[in-house]
């Protein structure tokens, strides 16, 4: 297949500033040159390609959006989508694991954090040197958080953290986990604070989660916490005491994703057109029948929509104007455009399309989990239900 161009129909191009064209082409040419001649077969062999971490330190990706005293790259959020859509072109996995690095951990620390936190630990993670997770989600609590049962006690010495969390990114690989749990409550609210845990503390264990069908190339784990003690310093000093400060991290994760899949839906479209153009059936190129060119008109027709609606996002995010709910449209609508044209793509392809070689059925598969993960397709649709009517359906 021929190197990848690009899909603008409506020239954004044109909009982008020449730093973020610069961003989105550095990138690009990375994907290009480095990650997809190993993917397949890491896919294939349920690996995340660790050897590339390095490389997308130097790139500047983890973290991109926060500021250069940190080691960050400190460019605006636009630029930081647009490297979240080129990674996830490549990956999913690879675009979850740059995600959860900068805004689910980098991010929490940079916003929440000590300024003794964020000096020990973002130039470590913006270079790939330290590794983090983000733990919230519990086996028995995803959509509502507010019910995690994973408790931090206060102790002469500092906190003692005993629970389990689910399905977590970069959880066996990682160097320190951001691990949110229930102190007790006050008043009527359930008291929840955030802690910055180094793995390699006694009683924290993780164990990579078996019998994926998606995300093959991921890391995803189950953290355990039993007895771990850490000193009052480890707390998260930042913010509030309760779920406003997770959610705002879930927000800027939401933003990257909404990006993202729209790379994974240009990696489907791209790898179609180029198949119905040589793939011949009945001696004529199978582009050439009606039902094919439907299929990619819609197939651009969505891309075309969900690469606006990042656009218009980014810009309001830049500005300070964006709220978490235009978020979850964004994320909502995307996720499911992508797993869409994913699934067409797919189906144009044919018998080939299962085949690893290909791309399409690759990110169909992750897409299912791109779709349910940072909040499900029809818990995003309650929020929006929520914010339209003023009613709450939880």
């Amino acid at each position: 297949m021929a190197r990848f161009q690009g899909i603008d129909f409506y020239d954004l191009d044109a909009l982008f500033s020449e730093e973020e064209r610069m961003v989105r082409d550095t990138v690009r040419d990375w994907v290009e040159d480095r990650l997809m001649p190993v993917i397949g077969e890491a896919y294939h062999n349920r690996r995340f390609p660790t050897e590339l971490i390095p490389e997308l330190g130097e790139l500047g990706v983890f973290g991109a959006n926060l500021p250069e005293q940190y080691g960050c790259a400190e460019l605006n959020n636009v630029a930081y989508g647009i490297i979240m859509q080129e990674l996830e072109r490549g990956d999913s996995g690879v675009r979850s694991f740059t995600s959860v690095q900068g805004a689910l951990v980098m991010y929490p620390i940079y916003a929440f954090g000590s300024e003794e936190q964020r000096t020990d630990w973002l130039p470590k993670l913006a270079s790939g040197e330290a590794i983090g997770c983000f733990g919230l989600t519990e086996p028995d609590y995803g959509s509502n958080p507010a019910g995690m049962i994973t408790t931090a006690k206060q102790t002469s010495d500092g906190w003692l953290l005993n629970g389990a969390k689910m399905w977590i990114t970069n959880g066996s690989m990682a160097d320190v986990a951001i691990i949110w749990a229930q102190t007790g409550e006050i008043g009527d609210v359930k008291g929840i604070r955030g802690f910055v845990v180094p793995t390699d503390t006694p009683g924290f264990s993780a164990k990579d989660q078996e019998g994926k069908l998606s995300l093959l190339a991921s890391d995803t784990s189950e953290l355990v916490l039993q007895d771990v003690e850490i000193p009052d310093t480890a707390v998260l000093p930042g913010g509030s005491e309760g779920l406003k400060n997770p959610l705002m991290c879930l927000t800027q994760a939401r933003y990257g994703i909404s990006w993202g899949v729209v790379g994974a839906a240009m990696a489907c479209f791209d790898e179609a057109l180029s198949y119905s153009k040589e793939r011949l059936m009945f001696e004529t190129p199978i582009g050439g029948k009606q039902i094919q060119q439907v299929r990619l008109a819609d197939m651009l027709t969505g891309i075309t929509q969900g690469q606006l609606l990042c656009y218009r996002l980014g810009r309001m995010k830049d500005e300070g104007t964006m709220t978490p709910q235009q978020v979850s449209l964004a994320k909502r609508a995307n996720c499911d455009m992508a797993a869409n044209v994913a699934r067409e793509a797919r189906r144009l392809l044919g018998a080939n399309g299962i085949l690893v070689e290909y791309h399409s059925m690759r990110h169909m598969a992750n897409l299912e989990s791109v779709y349910t993960y940072e909040g499900t397709h029809d818990v995003h649709s309650l929020i929006l239900g929520q914010t339209l009517t003023g009613i709450s359906a939880f």
